[in-house]
């Protein structure tokens, strides 16, 4: 992920976080797909109506799917609304997916979402992250190391 990236996914209007994933999980690796989503689905997550909690990807006959993403019903929708938890579709590379179907082979890996956000040309993409495991005493460590840091903000705004 170079700069440019970093600065144009900041500017963005809707990022929808799964903040419990750095928590449990170590990030080895990251990428960015695109979702296949119908009208009511994209109109839901502009509006910010959508949660990562809970959702994982898997890959089937080479095609990457996430489950467990919720995107409510869109309110506007008539007859034509979407299901909230369906499957969807990510959008990789080949290359991508073969290197994430060997990765998770691997035992303690799994393939996380960590973002939803949208992009310079309006379209909704996801950031994926081939994770490992933590165990208790790394989230014990994460918890104290995250401690740490609010207490030395804390003392710097003090002063």
């Amino acid at each position: 992920m170079n700069k440019q990236e970093l600065e144009l996914r900041k500017k963005s209007p809707i990022q929808i976080k799964n903040k419990k994933a750095s928590f449990e999980y170590f990030f080895v690796e990251e990428f960015t797909a695109g979702i296949v989503l119908t009208g009511t689905e994209i109109k839901s997550i502009r509006a910010g109506k959508a949660s990562l909690v809970d959702t994982y990807c898997y890959i089937v006959n080479g095609e990457m799917w996430v489950k467990g993403m919720n995107i409510t019903p869109y309110f506007y929708g008539s007859f034509a609304n979407h299901e909230a938890k369906r499957e969807r579709k990510l959008l990789l590379t080949r290359h991508e997916i073969k290197k994430l179907q060997e990765a998770e082979k691997q035992p303690g890996y799994t393939i996380v979402p960590t973002l939803i956000f949208i992009d310079q040309n309006g379209r909704a993409k996801v950031d994926i992250a081939l994770c490992r495991g933590k165990k208790m005493y790394d989230k014990r460590q994460t918890m104290k190391e995250k401690e740490d840091r609010r207490e030395m903000d804390r003392a710097i705004k003090h002063y």
